[in-house]
């Protein structure tokens, strides 16, 4: 298994995997079209490889999962990340503020069923981490409350800590910070 940053010849399978695992997070009772999950175009994934965060994971040169971490300034672009940013001031995680400057949006997140459970999503949130941590002490993700698998996921192998609940468009969300860099604190 390789983790590397995702690069502009990976767009195709990056939207590939995408479309075909869209609605992955969504509960199954929730899959009637009334939710959708979040997709990127191509030129979406191009800025965010040239401009955030893209890590993958890859099994005999065959991207099997990627991580996604963006600066606000591109996700604001989307109502529910302007939800979360209009509530940054009202964050604090361990006596620090977070702030648009400070942290980054976090996810999503995908590995392929078939290697699940073999270290790959703590690989790569632990390679993303070291990127962003140059530039961001934080990064926030929001995980929709009957998302357990990926609740468990966040707080027990990623070290997440729940900083707050929202509610949007209908659906009730753990909001979810991870320092980057211990050397900010």
């Amino acid at each position: 298994m390789n983790i590397r940053r995702a690069k502009i010849a990976d767009i195709a399978a990056l939207v590939a995997l995408e479309q075909m695992h869209l609605q992955d997070e969504l509960a199954a009772d929730k899959r009637d079209n009334s939710f959708e999950g979040q997709s990127f175009s191509k030129a979406d994934f191009t800025t965010l490889i040239g401009q955030h965060w893209v890590v993958v994971a890859e099994v005999d040169a065959e991207i099997i999962g990627y991580v996604i971490a963006g600066k606000w300034s591109f996700f604001k672009q989307w109502p529910i990340y302007r939800n979360l940013l209009n509530r940054l001031p009202k964050l604090d995680y361990e006596r620090a503020k977070l702030t648009e400057s400070n942290c980054c949006q976090y996810g999503p997140i995908w590995i392929a069923k078939q290697h699940r459970g073999q270290g790959i999503f703590e690989a790569m949130v632990a390679f993303l981490k070291k990127q962003v941590g140059s530039e961001r002490c934080y990064m926030l993700t929001f995980i929709a409350e009957d998302n357990q698998g990926s609740f468990a996921a966040h707080t027990r192998k990623a070290g997440m800590q729940v900083v707050d609940y929202i509610s949007f468009d209908g659906r009730d969300y753990y909001l979810l910070v991870l320092p980057t860099n211990e050397s900010f604190f």
